[in-house]
């Protein structure tokens, strides 16, 4: 993670991030400041992405554990299941919503720093570091959008577990009754198959995620 700042220099980055986009160069600009580059930022946020993913996967495997309580329901406070499902709704979108942003603030970080080192090219003298520079540019951009892709993906097979949990709720709050619980038993094995390929398809995102970090170190 990225080392601990000065105080000054956090309060100045907070203030920056509070305005338009184009405060972005800003906060690169003074991270640099302080010695800690586009490439240092990226390297975290990769990581970030990556613990978002292994906590939204918790937190799916949670949701299913949840639900999977609804089929030896045999009576008992209804409302306590609605409150359950909605809860394990809840706390799925919060766990879809910070991958969602890891992922665009990677995104924004990498395009600066592609942009940056292609326009760098142009400022060798020396013709030979300057093919090997090229080289290692398109290299890590392969990585990275390898890495992007799998991260895409594995956001997308949590769309239709969202959609689940939320249809199990909204049914449930207004179908509040034990013939509802039986109907949502019902959908539990097409939410697991959900769930199943989500948290292998993030599973798979955190792979690339550590295999890029080590081509960047």
């Amino acid at each position: 993670m990225i080392k601990e700042l000065p105080v000054r220099v956090i309060f100045m980055l907070a203030t920056c991030l509070t305005l338009l986009t184009g405060c972005q160069s800003a906060y690169y600009s003074a991270m640099e400041q302080v010695g800690i580059h586009k490439r240092d930022i990226m390297v975290d946020r990769v990581e970030d992405a990556a613990n978002a993913q292994q906590a939204a996967q918790s937190q799916f495997k949670d949701a299913r554990q949840a639900l999977s309580q609804l089929t030896e329901f045999e009576g008992g406070e209804l409302q306590a299941a609605y409150e359950a499902v909605d809860s394990q709704y809840q706390q799925s979108h919060d766990a879809v919503t910070r991958v969602r942003e890891r992922i665009d603030a990677l995104e924004s970080v990498s395009d600066a720093l592609f942009d940056e080192w292609e326009e760098e090219l142009d400022l060798y003298t020396n013709r030979r570091l300057q093919r090997d520079s090229e080289q290692r540019l398109r290299q890590t951009r392969e990585e990275y959008e390898r890495l992007r892709d799998a991260m895409r993906r594995a956001e997308q097979t949590m769309t239709p577990v969202l959609n689940t949990l939320q249809d199990n709720r909204l049914y449930l709050k207004h179908n509040l009754n034990a013939r509802a619980i039986g109907a949502l038993q019902g959908e539990l094995d097409a939410l697991s198959g959900e769930i199943d390929r989500a948290v292998a398809d993030m599973q798979r995102a955190i792979q690339a995620s550590n295999r890029f970090i080590q081509t960047l170190n």
